[in-house]
């Protein structure tokens, strides 16, 4: 198994796995990169397996990553991803071992990543992490959670940020919908699909783009590459709620209730 490490010398020639071939998520493919680019020189690392495939794990230190996490001497994990024909094949252990490699090198007290208490999209699978030992230490009241594992015998400690506890600017009215450009298929399905959804069924719209560390630091979600809420209620994190198709189904099936405007 050949991995190669991402940065500045090799992340114009290679891709990065997710949304290799989709033309319409092209302009959110090269932000991907350019917001890459920018974190690399915090410690930030992308590796993936050598074969054109969506197998990867991005991590860097929690003081510079994009989520209201307050876990100082820590990495944290971010998309980790085994796909397809790939899996079963030892991928996901030895990635994360990685990880787990660079967090001893560094002297950090331990790993954090932020998965759903149930299976969420575009979240880590939690059940998975638990397997290879990582424990809850807080979780959200939308039902994320955060998990840790300890490396080197340190105890440390982590937890959520006050805005997710506490819905910090969370909007009690429409749609409100948060994102970044850490996905390459957050701009292209939130800018236009979720857009034209909301407006052909009469419903308010706010979307809040994550640019920043700031605000992605200081967000009411720990799910930021994407977050859908409704009123003030939590909805999904799942990104395919942008597309026409997708929008009603499942909102009612989040919400329990009808939310939708007849289509005209």
């Amino acid at each position: 198994m050949t991995y190669i490490a991402m940065g500045e010398h090799n992340l114009c020639d290679e891709h990065i796995c997710c949304a290799i071939s989709d033309k319409k998520c092209v302009q959110g493919y090269q932000l991907k990169k350019d917001w890459l680019s920018q974190q690399f020189a915090s410690g930030y690392q992308f590796i993936k397996l050598d074969e054109r495939a969506k197998v990867f794990i991005e991590f860097g230190p929690a003081e510079a990553g994009w989520a209201p996490v307050v876990a100082p001497r820590h990495l944290l994990v971010n998309c980790f991803w085994v796909s397809g024909k790939y899996k079963g094949q030892g991928h996901g252990k030895a990635l994360l071992a990685k990880a787990v490699e660079a967090a001893e090198q560094a002297g950090a007290d331990g790993l954090v990543t932020i998965a759903g208490a149930k299976k969420m999209p575009f979240l880590s699978d939690g059940k998975w992490f638990k397997q290879q030992g990582f424990e809850v230490c807080d979780s959200s009241p939308d039902g994320i959670e955060l998990l840790r594992l300890g490396v080197g015998g340190s105890d440390g400690s982590a937890s959520f940020s006050e805005s997710v506890q506490k819905g910090a600017g969370l909007s009690k009215e429409g749609l409100v919908a948060y994102y970044s450009n850490r996905c390459p298929f957050t701009d292209h399905h939130v800018t236009q699909n979720l857009k034209e959804a909301a407006q052909r069924r009469g419903l308010p719209l706010k979307i809040v783009h994550l640019d920043t560390l700031e605000k992605a630091q200081s967000a009411p979600t720990p799910a930021t590459i994407f977050s859908l809420y409704w009123s003030g209620r939590f909805v999904t994190t799942d990104l395919s709620v942008c597309m026409d198709s997708r929008f009603d189904k499942i909102m009612q099936k989040a919400l329990n209730e009808k939310v939708s405007i007849e289509v005209v």
